[in-house]
């Protein structure tokens, strides 16, 4: 649905003006100034309006969709469980067609998708040794639509490594050697990206994805 949005926006906005043209245009023809005034001002504060919930509404429904796809439909039919994440193998433009997670990926990306819920408990993040090779993973906060945490080459390096993500008000302590991330409503869409550079490296960056991994956190 969203993507349909963005397909026809122009569309959509071009066949809204037409009407309220020719709305306009009926109501100066039988002499009503006064009412195409108020129509007008109407039109305004309801144009002026949309676009303020629009702003604001447009990332929470789409982080949302996600949700709902990810837990409800995930890959090739098989919902993806809350607090797990799943790496798809194949090319995206194979691996989409009819499926909403992932349709505006590229094909030289192998994608790690999932839903996170840590406000009654955190999760650990484990991060293999990527052996140099480019890989990113986003947090994206639900309630924004902001992304408020990035692990990968960037900004972690290819290194191994374990990050605790957790609800912002939690107030535990964090083991050595961990980084730690803070989730600002306790949930998180997180997307993971890892580079393959032809089909024949596609395996081996599959063998890598399949390696970041989300577990329960355990106190010590």
């Amino acid at each position: 649905m969203n993507r349909k949005i963005l397909q026809y926006g122009r569309h959509i906005t071009a066949i809204i003006l037409i009407v309220f043209a020719w709305v306009i245009y009926r109501r100066l023809a039988a002499g009503g100034a006064d009412a195409v005034i108020l129509l007008a001002v109407t039109a305004v504060v309801i144009w002026f309006a949309g676009t303020i919930l629009f702003i604001h509404l447009w990332p929470l429904l789409t982080v949302n969709g996600f949700k709902r796809a990810i837990l409800k439909q995930g890959f090739d039919g098989h919902p993806i469980p809350a607090n797990t994440i799943y790496a798809v193998s194949g090319r995206n433009s194979r691996n989409t067609s009819g499926n909403a997670l992932m349709a505006a990926g590229t094909d030289d990306l192998l994608y790690v998708i999932g839903w996170l819920d840590v406000k009654a408990k955190p999760l650990m993040l484990h991060v293999p040794d990527m052996d140099g090779r480019y890989y990113s993973i986003q947090f994206t906060d639900p309630a924004s639509g902001s992304n408020f945490a990035y692990v990968g080459k960037r900004v972690s390096g290819t290194g191994a490594g374990i990050f605790l993500l957790h609800d912002s008000r939690w107030k535990g302590n964090v083991p050595e050697g961990v980084t730690r991330i803070a989730a600002p409503h306790g949930l998180a869409l997180v997307i993971g990206r890892v580079f393959a550079a032809d089909d024949d490296d596609r395996l081996r960056a599959y063998a890598f994805a399949k390696q970041i991994q989300f577990t329960a956190f355990e106190p010590v």
